[in-house]
């Protein structure tokens, strides 16, 4: 797709001018305001008129929502990159149009039903009115979009508390949003939020009364806070997702697709491949593909330590090395990368911190195992419970089914890139919030709506 990089640019300086947090460009913006309540009672009364309206009026809105992110997908990727410095323009316009194409509609509501001698029984899915929404500044405008797409096509409304990191990406989401509604014929304030997102407004929005169901993409503590509201909540938290290549797998594909799947938007999505564990017999022959095939580049042991002081604080991770491409990693500890250098490989044992740690940067440890067992036990340890994502190159069956069966996630991956989770370069739908601690696994429109039983005794039995 031809891309005019001069009007691109000014387009986005015009946007984020235009979205400063003062003065007048706060009263221009649709579903925005100044207290969390009042964004709440605005998606309250919203919700109002979406509760009447027809499935066929809500995927309008849909279609609507995804037309627009279509066209402004440039224009997002391009804020969220100079906003939070993380990822790359090329990948984060190729997920808008992803969750445009892919995110389920209103197609994903069904209804069961028994009929008999005793009437008709349905069970239907219902909306739960005004959902709070916690994003990250990882995939910002992501998931604003894709949340909001499943959230209406399920006749809910969306209060938005996003990462104060990502603000003025998020809030130009959810403008989007809201003027998708007004021309399909919805209500404004389909989507809300604050103008200033703290701690303080996603407390607010976790106690109020108008808040039955809170979805939170996010690290632990963030999942964690949700968890213990006393509200029903999708918790769609951390991840570290481990690649095991075995002895039979094709290994220069597999070479190519962990680098593939561990580069795209340097590493942001939480399904991407964060290291490898490898049978020791095609360990080196691995190694070698990534390096003289895939633009990898190998750190010695003292540049390992230096990497690990450089992106690894007493506090946790670095912010300034989350989502960065690995020339610019590489550049922090002194090293001048060739243009084509594009992840960070070493070999180490599975307790490194670079291996244990889930970094969201393009740089991937080998673990050697000694067989397939033991590459299944470290790969269960790497993945620490969090049932998130794992992915497997091989071509045993018998071994892909042990795996499956040892790891329990809620993503596998086979022989194929990480990305191929989400719809891209393969089959299935598209998210941007996928519930592991709390077992919704992949979210879609049916994930935010609940389960209504209707019963009617004695009649409409036609049999």
């Amino acid at each position: 797709m031809p891309v005019n990089e001069s009007m691109v640019q000014d387009i986005v300086k015009e946007v984020v001018a235009r979205m400063q947090l003062s003065g007048t460009a706060q009263s221009a913006q649709h579903g925005v305001f100044n207290d969390m309540n009042q964004a709440i009672e605005a998606a309250k009364e919203a919700e109002k008129t979406v509760r009447r309206m027809t499935m066929d009026q809500r995927e309008q809105i849909v279609s609507n929502i995804r037309k627009k992110t279509h066209e402004a997908a440039e224009i997002l990727a391009r804020m969220g990159v100079e906003e939070t410095g993380m990822g790359n323009v090329g990948d984060k316009i190729l997920k808008h149009h992803l969750l445009a194409d892919k995110t389920p509609g209103t197609e994903d509501i069904t209804t069961t039903a028994w009929s008999g001698d005793r009437g008709l029984t349905l069970i239907e899915m219902g909306p739960f009115g005004v959902i709070g929404a916690i994003t990250p500044c990882t995939n910002p405008s992501e998931t604003v979009l894709c949340n909001s797409i499943g959230m209406i096509a399920a006749g809910n409304t969306v209060v938005f508390n996003p990462h104060p990191q990502a603000i003025r990406t998020s809030i130009f989401a959810i403008n989007l949003v809201n003027e998708a509604s007004l021309e399909a014929g919805g209500p404004d304030n389909v989507a809300c939020t604050v103008f200033k997102p703290t701690l303080e407004t996603s407390n607010i929005m976790m106690k109020h009364k108008d808040i039955p169901l809170i979805a939170a993409t996010g690290g632990p503590g963030v999942v964690t806070a949700v968890l213990s509201s006393g509200k029903r909540g999708i918790g769609a938290g951390a991840g570290n997702p481990p690649a095991l290549v075995d002895e039979i797998a094709d290994i220069r594909k597999a070479a190519a697709d962990i680098v593939n799947g561990c580069t795209f938007d340097n590493n942001l999505p939480c399904i991407a491949e964060k290291e490898i564990v490898a049978v020791d017999s095609i360990a080196d022959e691995l190694m070698n593909y990534m390096i003289s095939e895939q633009g990898c580049y190998l750190i010695s042991k003292e540049e390992q330590d230096k990497l690990t002081a450089t992106v690894l604080t007493p506090k946790g991770l670095n912010r300034k090395c989350v989502g960065r491409d690995a020339r610019t990693l590489l550049s922090m500890i002194g090293i001048q990368a060739p243009e084509n250098i594009r992840c960070i490989v070493f070999e180490g044992e599975k307790e490194h911190p670079l291996i244990s740690e889930e970094l969201m940067m393009p740089i991937l440890g080998l673990v050697r195992a000694k067989d397939f067992d033991d590459a299944v036990e470290k790969a269960v340890w790497l993945e620490h419970g969090n049932r998130h994502s794992a992915h497997i190159h091989s071509k045993n069956i018998d071994n892909i089914t042990k795996y499956a069966r040892a790891i329990d996630t809620a993503i596998l991956v086979k022989n194929a890139p990480s990305y191929a989770a989400l719809g891209f370069g393969g089959e299935g739908f598209c998210t941007f919030t996928i519930a592991s601690r709390t077992g919704e696994g992949l979210t879609s429109t049916s994930t935010f709506t609940k389960r209504r039983r209707c019963v009617m005794s004695d009649s409409l039995c036609i049999r």
